[in-house]
């Protein structure tokens, strides 16, 4: 991700796209490029839990959900909500009746073995284990996205 934040030409590019496109969609940290870009400025928008407080670096307002529709900017949060917010944003673009053919068509009814997949379900010791595991995989990826918001010019939060 910070990868993709500090090319220019590739962050020249998600922003000339995203500009003329008429939905403008990411799903985890995604929304951190699209962020970076300055297309979420003004814009409700989600990610995944361990990144969402750094939505507010590149102007976004974020919210805690699954997904998040503001206008034409869709966000979803961690890669299992893509699910969700395909299917919201599918009802957007060609109905609920669609979407929901679709979701049976995927027969997409989650039932998880447990009830732990956000912070609040999972409890303080092991959103401290995963944090733990992703500093150690990523240890530098937070110091550097606040590093690139500031280099592209954004306000800190």
């Amino acid at each position: 991700m910070s990868k993709v934040i500090d090319h220019a030409p590739a962050l020249d590019w998600v922003r000339q796209v995203g500009s003329e496109a008429q939905w403008v969609t990411s799903v985890c940290t995604g929304a951190l490029i699209l962020g970076a870009a300055g297309l979420l400025q003004g814009y409700k928008a989600t990610t995944h839990w361990a990144w969402h407080d750094l939505l507010s670096l590149f102007g976004a307002e974020p919210v805690q959900a699954r997904h998040v529709i503001d206008r034409n900017r869709a966000t979803g949060g961690g890669v299992t909500a893509g699910i969700d917010f395909a299917l919201a944003l599918m009802a957007e673009i060609a109905g609920e009746d669609h979407a929901r053919a679709v979701q049976l068509a995927l027969e997409y009814d989650p039932a998880p073995p447990f009830d732990g997949g956000s912070p609040a379900k999972a409890g303080p010791a092991l959103v401290d284990v995963y944090t733990a595991r992703a500093n150690r995989l990523a240890p530098t990826r937070r110091a550097e996205l606040i590093a690139s918001a500031e280099r592209l010019g954004f306000q800190s939060a």
